[in-house]
């Protein structure tokens, strides 16, 4: 696969700036106004007014200056800082490309690749369960979108996420993604194809670990192709469906439950 770099800015409290937002600010210098820069990169007028208020309030200097004519009848232009925080950020992605590069000789044959290498290095999460997929297929309604993601050969995961979300993180069929789950969120049942359920997703696995706490137990499946899932469950649930290694039970994962990210 062709790894590209992203690179962010980000400060306390502040929205992080990447590449949609060096792409607005490259349309300021080449359109001379926030309307044409907005139109250029598909936003509205207010939504690049709040990026580059945004951007102004990370860097502590201003990166858009505007021109006679007031905030929605003048021009605007980059500044200085604007110029030198484009510079940055490309001089950056094109760094850690390079950087990148380098890396993949060491790992040839290990199937490990270099976007792997990222995510597992510099992801942390809370969810418990983490698991790396291709998207496989993107079918979009009229506010959110139904993306299945192929953990392997036989299993896939559906996550129910917004358009907007589709469009930021680059969903399309073939990239790839990590599926973040809370293990608060998998239900287990006992491994019936003849049961009904309105939930979207149902992964079949076999028990290879339980631990019990006073209240709950955390149950982890063995769901084939080297990959696990965890689910936090009451112990009176795990012993009334006799919860125990070798025991082949069904998680049941709501759609909206999945998270998807990106490296």
């Amino acid at each position: 696969m062709t790894l590209r770099a992203q690179v962010s800015f980000s400060g306390e409290n502040t929205p992080a700036v990447g590449r949609e937002r060096i792409r607005l600010l490259e349309a300021v210098g080449r359109e001379g106004s926030i309307s044409g820069a907005a139109r250029a990169v598909g936003i509205t007028y207010k939504a690049a007014w709040d990026a580059i208020d945004a951007m102004n309030n990370l860097f502590g200097h201003p990166l858009v200056e505007g021109k006679a004519g007031g905030r929605r009848g003048g021009g605007a232009a980059l500044t200085p800082a604007g110029l030198g925080v484009i510079e940055t950020f490309h001089r950056l992605e094109g760094a850690l490309s390079r950087t990148f590069a380098d890396l993949a000789p060491g790992l040839a044959g290990t199937g490990i690749t270099t976007s792997d290498l990222l995510q597992g290095f510099l992801m942390r999460t809370s969810a418990r369960n983490a698991l790396r997929g291709t998207v496989a297929a993107v079918t979009e309604g009229g506010v959110n979108a139904e993306v299945t993601l192929a953990l392997g050969d036989r299993t896939t995961l559906v996550a129910t996420v917004t358009r907007d979300s589709v469009r930021q993180l680059g969903l399309v069929p073939g990239r790839p993604a990590l599926a973040l789950i809370k293990a608060s969120f998998v239900v287990l049942v006992a491994d019936d194809p003849g049961l009904q359920t309105t939930v979207r997703n149902r992964i079949p696995g076999t028990v290879i670990r339980r631990e019990d706490g006073e209240v709950h137990a955390e149950v982890t499946l063995d769901i084939a192709e080297g990959k696990t899932l965890t689910a936090v469950v009451t112990r009176i649930g795990a012993d009334d469906l006799s919860i125990a290694p070798g025991r082949r039970v069904a998680a049941l994962v709501d759609a909206s439950h999945v998270i998807l990210a990106v490296a």
